[in-house]
């Protein structure tokens, strides 16, 4: 395993790790990240409410359970993310859900995006460091066998499309963007992280 990586994962915290830092400083008036300001911090206690929510309400497939429990190998699912971050807030309790109903074949861990720069140095975006990316490390091999995001691929469309269109990412696209994972209910991001696990399952990554 890259030492960058096992950096990450030394600095890592559970689900609900994760969710008591960010509540925690919500309680302060602050954000996770570097930079602190009332915008962010704005923003962070939105997806607080959106998480919340999303604990409740989303549902993960009888399919998408089996192919999680019928894994060959157990993985660790390494989220570089932000607590002001929407998609962030739209995915976590996603990949949380998967992770719970695996059977224990895949670990779920986030590590602070502004607190670890080498490992999303590896990670970026089309030169950029856009959140959450989903690092897929086989436990047994040590290794990392696949990266996705930073959201699923309608919603990537949606803002590249925004973006082409009017040159700037506004509140509005945020605003539709935020109605895009609300409408797909996140059957998205289960399908194209299944696929992934599916290719690594079957050697073809």
């Amino acid at each position: 395993m890259k030492s960058i990586v096992a950096k990450g994962l030394f600095n890592s915290y559970s689900y609900p790790e994760y969710r008591k830092l960010v509540t925690d400083l919500l309680s302060q008036g602050k954000s996770t990240g570097n930079d602190q300001s009332e915008s962010l911090t704005h923003y962070t206690s939105l997806n607080e409410a959106r998480m919340n929510r999303l604990e409740k309400t989303i549902k993960i497939s009888e399919d998408v359970i089996s192919k999680l429990q019928n894994l060959n190998n157990h993985y660790i699912w390494l989220v570089i993310s932000e607590g002001w971050c929407g998609d962030a807030a739209q995915i976590l309790p996603i990949l949380n859900k998967m992770a719970l109903a695996s059977d224990k074949k895949i670990d779920l861990k986030i590590v602070l995006r502004d607190e670890n720069d080498e490992l999303m140095s590896q990670y970026l975006t089309n030169g950029g460091r856009a959140i959450p990316k989903v690092i897929v490390i086989c436990k047994e091999a040590g290794i990392v066998r696949a990266d996705w995001g930073p959201r699923p691929k309608g919603a990537s469309e949606l803002m590249i499309n925004y973006k082409k269109e009017f040159g700037v990412i506004d509140e509005k696209i945020k605003t539709d963007l935020q109605l895009w994972y609300l409408a797909d209910k996140g059957i998205s991001v289960q399908e194209e992280l299944v696929q992934i696990m599916e290719n690594i399952k079957y050697n073809r990554l």
